[in-house]
């Protein structure tokens, strides 16, 4: 699979959710319906099925602490630069945040970790990463911005709340009870298990026809283009350079170096826009920031592995 064909799919079924909705084969809620069923349904069976498959030992090494620290320098500088730099609300700043560092390790990283790495060993160890650290902080981070939004409460609701954190949002239920069954070496039973990989397979299809619908929405939420510029260039520029001066400093080997490279140089996930869509914060911002860098990825991933592909 050339390095192309790997972004073709994104491309077009985006395409195909701009085009219907442009055409009206879509409601004007189309995006929001479709965006709720990955949030509740798809998006979570997805993570249980990943983490489940996963041998937790995976989870450490030099390498992954790279990758960690080049996303969380990004993320953390996405968060405070957006308020500080660009005056967004608390709310929409971790949305701005994982525009900025939260990688496209799922549809889009597989293929080229395949075709640039040539296997998906070190992927493994960044899904579970951002699914069991990054993802889940910035659902609770959006969750108790909701709950600010509600008014005080006792100290019993805020514990309650707090508590039920997982049932209110499914993607971080999903995650716990992947790496339960991941822990116990857990089957997953025969007669769930091919309605299970279905509901996961439809993730990213959805998510991305739902990003497409939302680029024909309400044409006078346009995020500002600097703020494309910056998550851009994070997502892009600095979060790549970042992992491979870490990985230099931590004595990296070349194979492990272009993979951490590699990664941490992947666009935007189509997660961010899903999750920005639930909370209803910096939706504008998250699905241009998908589109803009995953489109301009394809160049920058190229000359990574031009740079670096070669030892």
């Amino acid at each position: 699979m050339s390095l192309v064909a790997a972004f073709e799919p994104i491309w077009i079924l985006t395409g195909v959710g701009y085009g219907a909705r442009r055409a009206g084969l879509l409601g004007g809620d189309a995006a929001q319906a479709l965006g709720r069923y990955v949030f509740n349904l798809a998006m979570p069976v997805g993570l249980f099925l990943t983490l489940s498959r996963t041998p937790l030992s995976h989870v450490a090494g030099t390498a992954l602490l790279a990758f960690a620290l080049s996303t969380v320098v990004v993320v953390g500088a996405g968060w405070l630069g957006s308020g500080i730099v660009f005056g967004r609300k608390a709310a929409e700043r971790p949305i701005w945040a994982m525009a900025a560092g939260y990688v496209n390790s799922a549809n889009l990283g597989i293929p080229i970790a395949q075709q640039v790495l040539g296997n998906v060993s070190f992927l493994a160890e960044v899904v579970l990463f951002q699914s069991l650290l990054i993802g889940p902080i910035i659902l609770v981070s959006l969750d108790r911005r909701s709950d600010a939004t509600a008014g005080p409460r006792t100290g019993r609701a805020q514990l309650r709340r707090f508590a039920t954190i997982p049932l209110r949002n499914p993607p971080i239920l999903g995650s716990l009870l992947g790496v339960v069954w991941s822990a116990e070496a857990l089957p997953v039973p025969a007669a769930v298990g091919g309605s299970l990989n279905l509901l996961a397979a439809s993730v990213v299809p959805a998510a991305l026809v739902a990003l497409g619908a939302s680029l024909r929405g309400d044409r006078g939420a346009r995020a500002p283009q600097v703020e494309i510029a910056a998550i851009t260039a994070l997502k892009l520029v600095v979060q790549p350079l970042i992992a491979l001066g870490i990985g230099v400093l931590l004595g990296l080997s070349h194979t492990l170096l272009l993979a951490v490279v590699v990664c941490a140089g992947l666009p935007t996930a189509q997660n961010t826009f899903i999750f920005a869509q639930e909370h209803r914060a910096g939706e504008e911002v998250a699905n241009r920031a998908v589109a803009v860098t995953t489109t301009l990825s394809l160049i920058t991933l190229a000359l990574t592995a031009a740079l670096l592909g070669h030892h």
